[in-house]
């Protein structure tokens, strides 16, 4: 014979469920004048220090997270006025080629002068370049020479800078000591913006014994400026 079970007495409350700390920290939320009314529980508060693990209050651990913020800010800021001042010499540098070509009056020198400043002026070991389609007048000179129709069809390929190593491009060749090459960067030249579909007209290529001068993560904004220089510049040779 099945015993029945007893009916739950009306009076017996179901059991309640822990308070946990999410159900505390939600509270605190919702109730922004706890601690107002409470300044004794925010004043006995203690927090482990993160240097030498030692207790100390809720405003001492809040001074020491505003100390390490206002650093980390310090450390930005610095960074923002380093990065500042070295743009602003870049641009002092790019102005002064921009001068340099523009005072070059024989456009068969142009070559060259693209060639010196960024050398002189920007520190590259290794300059070279070579541009195609030139006047009749300039057919001949060796700025003209060397570029095959798959060095062109590269060029026209490019619509930013290429930098990274040396991976044994054709066009590495044109530099005066390609086998010290760590890092290049490629730059066509090309009418008009960097990135149109205009088919390229000549290749600048600066090389580096240093693997880090040239790499596939950094800035080209610069790298593009100057090659939409030297490609207003040696328009002339056309």
């Amino acid at each position: 014979m099945t015993t029945p079970t007893p009916p739950t007495s009306p009076l017996i409350a179901p059991p309640i469920a822990p308070i946990t700390e999410d159900d505390i920290a939600e509270f605190l939320i919702q109730t922004p004048g706890f601690f107002e009314r409470h300044a004794e529980v925010l004043a006995s508060v203690q927090l482990t220090s993160p240097h030498g693990g030692r207790a100390v209050s809720l405003q001492e651990r809040q001074a020491e997270l505003l100390r390490e913020k206002i650093k980390g800010l310090e450390l930005r800021t610095m960074d923002m006025v380093r990065h500042s001042s070295e743009n602003a010499a870049i641009a002092h540098k790019v102005h002064q080629w921009a001068l340099a070509l523009l005072q070059t009056a024989d456009a068969y020198d142009l070559p060259q002068a693209v060639v010196d400043g960024l050398c002189t002026l920007f520190d590259v070991p290794q300059v070279a370049l070579r541009v195609w389609g030139v006047a009749e007048p300039y057919a001949q000179a060796p700025f003209a020479q060397g570029a095959s129709a798959d060095v062109q069809a590269f060029a026209t390929s490019l619509t930013m800078p290429f930098c990274g190593p040396n991976l044994g491009f054709e066009a590495t060749a044109w530099l005066p000591d390609a086998a010290q090459v760590a890092s290049l960067a490629l730059l066509p030249l090309r009418a008009g913006a960097l990135e149109n579909a205009t088919p390229a007209f000549g290749l600048l290529v600066l090389g580096s014994p240093d693997a880090q001068r040239f790499q596939a993560t950094m800035g080209t904004e610069f790298l593009t400026r100057i090659a939409e220089l030297a490609s207003a510049a040696l328009l002339r040779l056309r």
